[in-house]
């Protein structure tokens, strides 16, 4: 058969249908969760791994995601354009950002099949690249103002308000906005703090330090083991530190792959970040994770993976494996865990004080994870036990469909939990019931 023929019918396969290539993954295994989980060997998959993404189907009428026990979830807003992140404001404002992946060029025949299945699963394509402002006025748990509050930033994500300073993590760089409360618009250009390079893992969050002087930016890799080399990964896979003072920069803590959420821990007063591992070694190998992130600390990637085990895809840097740190808590393979926010003790009843997480979910295993919220409790300030869920049900009994998918977490001015679905183009509210 021509390859032209083979590469149509390929796509057009992935273009219509949850598929699984390689679709066998490494067979049974119990999901690597917790602070000693049990990680299977890997077992590369080569060129094509396994590829499996449900096709996107949102919610319809008054279908939404299941809560736990003794809580309640509803809409608090619904018809936005992937929405990814949230920042709450002091007057109870809601701002979220719309945004979403770029398609790059396809250098091989998986890239074409992974470009499409990413599409059908509304994971890329046009990014709307705006902050828009939700209100719920009246208290009821519904916004129902909604303004375009900042647009054409280039994939906007972390968000970060100190004083009258709203800054955004774009794809591209860190920019300043300056915020009036209770303004519905901002039409003053952003001033670029700093910059950074677009492409491959493209969300920036941000987090301020304690005092408000420096904020965290973390950035993902570009490729997936540093397939275009390490030159191309510079300043990349790490959380920079940004001096609002001085305006300089530098990398704070490295050897993450794909950090995203970041949250502090008020008893031990550390930074903590969840983190997208890498593919292409198995159904649980290695396990997406929950880390605290210290000054200087390098984390293993692309070296090597939790405890010092050397990922021989790679080419090797002993001095770097031997430093690498493990992470505190393993949270499943391929989870996609993005979201990340610490809720203290009786924020959801029955609930310890703890992280929530939101898991964007799987596409590179033979049996789908993720696809939830959950929660980790905390004791002493460290992560205990087994995770729980707070929100699931978000795809279809035969993993065909996605009605949604979880991403950023926070909690709103009256102590709800909030969550951003990107599929499901609706951002969830989560009380006690």
């Amino acid at each position: 058969m021509a390859e032209s023929s083979l590469f149509a019918r390929f796509v057009a396969l992935v273009g219509g249908v949850a598929v699984a290539i390689r679709h066998s993954g490494d067979g049974p295994r119990q999901p690597a969760f917790g602070t000693a989980p049990a990680i299977p060997d890997p077992k590369p998959q080569g060129s094509i791994p396994t590829l499996k993404m449900p096709t996107a189907r949102g919610w319809e009428g008054d279908h939404r995601p299941t809560p736990a026990a003794g809580l309640k979830v509803n809409a608090f807003a619904r018809d936005l354009h992937h929405p990814r992140n949230m920042l709450v404001l002091p007057n109870g404002d809601v701002l979220v950002a719309e945004s979403m992946g770029e398609s790059g060029s396809p250098r091989s025949l998986f890239d074409h099949a992974m470009q499409a299945t990413m599409k059908r699963a509304r994971a890329s394509g046009r990014s709307a690249n705006r902050v828009t402002l939700l209100r719920d006025a009246d208290g009821d748990g519904v916004a129902e103002e909604r303004h375009a509050f900042i647009e054409g930033v280039r994939q906007p994500y972390g968000m970060v308000l100190l004083g009258d300073t709203l800054y955004v993590g774009a794809s591209d760089a860190v920019l300043a906005y300056p915020y009036e409360t209770g303004a519905t618009r901002i039409t003053a250009p952003g001033k670029k703090l700093m910059s950074m390079k677009a492409g491959g893992h493209w969300t920036r969050n941000l987090i301020a330090s304690h005092d408000g002087t420096r904020l965290y930016v973390a950035v993902g890799s570009l490729s997936n083991i540093g397939d275009q080399g390490m030159e191309a990964e510079e300043d990349r896979a790490c959380i920079h530190e940004l001096d609002l003072t001085t305006g300089k920069s530098r990398v704070f803590a490295g050897g993450l792959r794909n950090p995203v959420g970041m949250a502090w821990e008020p008893e031990g007063g550390l930074l903590w970040t969840v983190v997208n591992e890498r593919d292409g070694l198995g159904d649980e190998t290695p396990p997406d994770y929950l880390t605290s992130v210290v000054d200087g600390g390098f984390y293993g990637w692309p070296y090597c993976y939790w405890d010092r085990v050397v990922d021989d895809r790679v080419p090797q840097d002993a001095a770097k494996v031997a430093s690498a740190k493990q992470p505190d808590y393993a949270l499943g393979g391929h989870t996609a865990s993005l979201g990340l926010c610490w809720l203290p003790e009786g924020t959801l009843p029955g609930f310890p004080a703890g992280m929530a997480i939101g898991q964007h979910g799987s596409w590179n295993r033979s049996k789908l994870s993720g696809y939830k919220l959950t929660f980790v409790e905390f004791r002493n300030g460290k992560p205990v036990g087994m995770p729980r869920d707070i929100l699931t049900d978000f795809l279809s009994p035969d993993e065909k469909h996605s009605y949604g998918r979880p991403v950023g977490v926070t909690l709103a001015g009256d102590g709800a939990v909030l969550m951003a679905d990107d599929v499901g183009d609706v951002i969830w509210r989560v009380t006690g019931a």
